[in-house]
């Protein structure tokens, strides 16, 4: 043998030899890291999390990749078949490697296609990260051929196709076939057509530059390549696919995005509570969950219909109110923003154009003379869109959001504690804060009262114990006004008797049981709380009151039934979580005088809205009409209302009545109305078997009596100022009027008379239970 040929032998073996030292070193991982037999038979990439309603409703994904993944059989052949047409002819012969594709990948340095295969894009997806450096590329290239093969031998070609579809990118910011099927076709993967396949397969040559939503054109060109090569293997013949060249491309394109879908703002909140959860709970490699990456799937309580009458009852509501609200003179001649500079100042500070200018080094004289220049600009606005284009100053547009209506609605089943609904504010996408949840507090004004009420019934008194008028005294404070027996002064919402027990029972005690019905926030311990002066959450209020239709029972608020991880193992339950709190005969006594509020007292309203169930609640206002509410239920579901602005210096138009109770009763009419969601309008509260006779109220005769009584709704504002309850001991519940006089020598006289009949009466009933 020749010495030349001896050299390129030896330059043969060499080279041979160096090539398996190089891909022994690379499945060792001196080149980098390679997975673990466990991650190659358990191959993760990152999925979104799903929100589900409590029929399985998608209602939004948490990611940061959008990404859901998909099995096999629930794939459309003319996916399956466009995809190993156009990306890899021979994929049922090769074992993770195409030599030929390969070769041809060399000989024409790639000008005619590269040689990876669908095993080794995977392998790329899932265990590679892609380097333009050439050295580096070639490593790459070398661990992608590794893993290839190990995972043609741990998977069936189906697996492999199946794992494909769910980890290639399709733009976006769409991962995975199924959520690529459901953006661009609004359709499952199984019911694809031929056309939609190829328009999909042939976006992974280029997601972005054949992506139809950007460029119509070239997706079209890009399909039809993809149509010919299904031809070529003989997956279509070429009459079909001529007839489908000529079509178009049937784009039904939309994105879920963080605003869409149901519920926002109850998305937001679960957001937050399911970080503080993941931190909490490990998977089983010791690592916490993270809703980004690990494809939970977290079911909720959420009705879907429930939800989408809530957000129309409050759009229905507040467009009429807000019409009205911005034609009010102090809003149009912009007197309601003399003396609040501050206010202004701040809301300049914290806007974007202030943070952005600060950041681009403009100086502080030209930022602020740009607030004052008229700039053409995107609006909120009450119709389909919710905004509109205007010209205006942006001084000007804060101080037009600002004076936009803002709402809390919450609905749930009082029964078991479940979130039917939750509307946290009129508009996510440019309102992002939410006035549901247990963090916002507003004062709760008389909405207070009934728990108030409830100690006392539970303590002996009945509907029928006289409470005493006013002028009576609430520390350096006097209440005036009518009294009368409880039932009527909780259905008037009259001051003077709540001013009245909360002197009985004292601070403390009215407190401890308020804790005990379901509040959670901190209650200032003075006696202006039986006026509502409290800043509480509609959440926990929602809480507080369901102890009246279910008997003395307290449900808290639940919204997460369950959660699953990726593989659909359950790794968390939810029950409802419930105590009693009160007696059977106390809560029903509560809901009979409840009714009158509805029936005849303040909240009548809602008769005239024409609903005909059996309902109570309680309305409530603050000074000013700063917060308005309207809390009640029927026997077999619960809501609540607060509306208002974001400033508390920014009054409604009118009380709970009229600003909060509508909401209400709106979604109401519409929800017994439907015949789908099982509620009844012939229901009725339930009457406690052990309650005595003599000790049930006679509510219709109690009603007839009282009907026609004058509106006291005025005095369900008497909350007071938050900024004056926090300086002093009692709120100023009511404007002093300097003609108001202490109570005289002959009325202390005939209150001590009422009180020593209100304590005969709580003497009688006690032994009567």
């Amino acid at each position: 043998m020749s010495r030349p040929i001896q050299i390129l032998w030896r330059v043969f073996f060499i080279l041979t030899g160096l090539g398996f030292l190089i891909i022994a070193l690379a499945n060792w991982g001196v080149f980098g890291e390679m997975p673990s037999l466990d991650e190659l038979e358990n191959p993760s990439a990152s999925l979104s999390s799903e929100v589900l309603a409590s029929d399985g409703t998608l209602m939004g994904k948490y990611y940061l990749q959008d990404r859901s993944n998909i099995e096999f059989k629930d794939l459309a052949q003319n996916s399956i078949h466009a995809l190993v047409a156009t990306e890899d002819e021979r994929f049922y012969e090769h074992s993770g490697i195409d030599g030929i594709a390969v070769a041809r990948a060399i000989v024409n340095l790639g000008n005619e296609g590269g040689g990876s295969t669908l095993t080794q894009q995977l392998a790329k997806n899932l265990f590679t990260n892609y380097s333009g450096f050439a050295p580096l590329r070639v490593l790459q290239k070398i661990k992608e051929w590794i893993i290839a093969v190990k995972l043609e031998r741990n998977f069936t070609k189906d697996e492999i196709i199946a794992l494909y579809f769910n980890t290639v990118p399709f733009g976006d910011n769409v991962y995975g076939i199924r959520n690529a099927a459901r953006t661009f076709f609004q359709k499952e993967p199984a019911l694809l057509t031929v056309n939609e396949s190829a328009v999909l397969v042939g976006m992974l040559k280029g997601n972005t530059i054949y992506n139809p939503r950007r460029d119509p054109r070239r997706s079209q060109q890009r399909r039809n390549v993809v149509l010919d090569q299904m031809v070529k293997n003989k997956y279509l013949t070429k009459e079909e696919a001529a007839v489908i060249k000529v079509q178009p491309i049937p784009l039904n394109y939309k994105k879920l995005e963080e605003n869409d879908g149901i519920a926002p703002y109850f998305r937001e909140v679960l957001r937050d509570e399911l970080k503080k959860w993941c931190k909490e709970n490990k998977k089983a490699n010791d690592k916490p969950y993270n809703i980004y990456r690990d494809g939970l799937k977290i079911y909720t309580t959420l009705n879907p219909k429930m939800q989408l009458y809530a957000e129309a009852a409050v759009d229905r509501h507040l467009k009429e109110m807000q019409r009205y609200y911005h034609s009010l003179s102090y809003i149009k001649d912009g007197s309601i923003w003399k003396g609040r500079e501050a206010v202004i100042e701040q809301a300049i500070k914290s806007s974007d154009r202030w943070r952005n200018m600060k950041a681009e080094g403009y100086e502080e004289d030209a930022i602020r003379a740009s607030f004052k220049e008229k700039t053409p600009m995107k609006v909120f606005a009450w119709n389909d869109a919710k905004e509109k284009d205007t010209v205006m100053t942006p001084l000007d547009s804060i101080k037009y959001h600002k004076t936009i209506i803002q709402t809390g609605f919450m609905v749930m089943d009082p029964f078991t504690g479940e979130v039917k609904a939750w509307v946290g504010g009129i508009h996510h996408k440019r309102f992002k804060f939410d006035h549901v949840n247990l963090q916002t507090k507003r004062q709760v004004g008389s909405t207070f009262k009934p728990i108030l009420y409830a100690y006392a019934v539970e303590n002996g008194y009945t509907p029928e114990t006289p409470l005493p008028g006013g002028p009576i005294r609430l520390g350096d404070k006097i209440i005036d006004g009518s009294g009368g027996p409880m039932a009527y002064c909780l259905a008037y919402s009259k001051n003077p008797g709540a001013v009245h027990l909360i002197n009985q029972f004292g601070v403390k005690s009215v407190i401890n049981f308020a804790k005990e019905a379901g509040i959670q926030s901190e209650i200032p311990p003075f006696p202006s709380i039986a006026l509502g002066s409290a800043d509480l959450s509609l959440f926990e209020m929602m809480h507080s009151y369901t102890m009246f239709p279910t008997n003395g029972i307290s449900s808290q608020p639940i919204y997460i039934t369950k959660i699953e991880d990726r593989n659909g193992n359950v790794i968390y339950t939810n029950l409802p979580k419930q105590k009693v709190v009160m007696s059977e005969a106390a809560a029903y006594t509560m809901c009979k005088m409840m009714q009158g509020v509805v029936d005849f007292g303040t909240g009548r309203r809602l008769r005239g809205m024409g609903l005909t169930m059996k309902m109570a609640g309680k309305t409530g206002t603050t000074n000013s009409n700063t917060d308005t509410w309207f809390m009640g239920y029927t026997p077999q579901l619960m809501g609540g209302a607060w509306v208002g602005c974001d400033d508390p210096f920014l009054k409604m138009t009118g009380e709970g009545s009229r600003m909060a109770l509508p909401i209400w009763g709106y979604f109401f009419s519409k929800a017994y109305s439907d015949n789908t969601l099982g509620l009844q309008t012939d229901a009725d509260f339930i009457q406690p078997a052990s309650m005595k006779v003599e000790s049930i109220m006679d509510y219709e005769n109690f009603a007839e009596k009282y009907k026609n009584e004058p509106d006291a709704e005025n005095e369900d504002a008497g909350s007071g100022n938050a900024d004056d309850f926090l300086l002093n001991e009692d709120a100023e519940l009511i404007p002093d009027d300097p003609n108001t006089q202490a109570p005289t020598k002959e009325q202390e006289t005939e209150n001590k008379i009422i009180n020593e009949a209100i304590n005969d009466k709580k003497s009688k009933s006690t032994k009567q239970q």
